[in-house]
C-alpha cells in the first residue's frame, strides 16, 4: 500500500485541526501554509472531509474549519478510506469494497494463495490504521 498525496495531505490538515480542536477555527490558507499543501488541492480534500462528516466550516471573519468529532473518535484508517478508498491491496480481499477477480484461475476454487497473503496484508494495515486515532497522531507531534 502506498499512501496517496491526497491522504498524506488530508492527514496533515487533520493534524492541524486536531491541534486547534476546541480552541479555534483554522482558515484553509493557514493550514496550507503550515503544512506546505497547495491551497487548491487542500480545498478539495477539506470538502471531501466535510461531506464525510468529519469537519465543518464557517464563513466570515472568524470563519474557518473545525473538527466536529472528537479526535479520539476518528481513526487514520477511516480518513484514508474516505480519501483513497479501501485499504486492501487487491479488490478480492477488501472488506468495504469487495470485487471478485475476473481473470483469476482460483475464482472457483476454495483457496487462493494470493488472496490469503493479501488478506493478511490488509488485516495488518487495517489493524494499525484503525487503532490509531487523530488524538494519537497529534500526541506524537512536537507541538501536540
Amino acid at each position: 500500500m502506498k499512501l496517496s498525496k491526497k491522504s498524506e495531505y488530508g492527514l496533515r490538515a487533520l493534524l492541524e485541526l486536531t491541534l486547534a480542536h476546541g480552541k479555534m477555527t483554522l482558515q484553509r490558507h493557514h493550514i496550507a501554509a503550515r503544512q506546505h499543501i497547495p491551497v487548491e488541492f487542500l480545498e478539495q480534500i477539506l470538502l471531501t472531509l466535510k461531506r464525510a462528516g468529519l469537519i465543518s466550516s464557517r464563513r466570515g471573519v472568524n470563519g474557518g474549519y473545525v473538527l466536529i468529532k472528537q479526535p479520539n473518535e476518528i481513526t487514520l484508517g477511516q480518513v484514508i478510506r474516505i480519501l483513497d478508498g479501501p485499504l486492501a491491496p487487491i479488490g478480492c480481499v477488501s472488506k468495504t469494497a469487495y470485487q471478485k477477480c475476473s481473470d483469476c484461475p482460483y475464482t472457483n476454487k476454495t483457496r487462493c494463495p494470493v488472496q490469503q497473503v493479501m488478506g493478511t496484508v490488509r488485516d495488518a494495515i487495517a489493524g494499525i490504521l484503525d487503532h490509531y486515532s487523530l488524538a494519537d497522531f497529534a500526541a506524537d507531534h512536537p507541538e501536540g
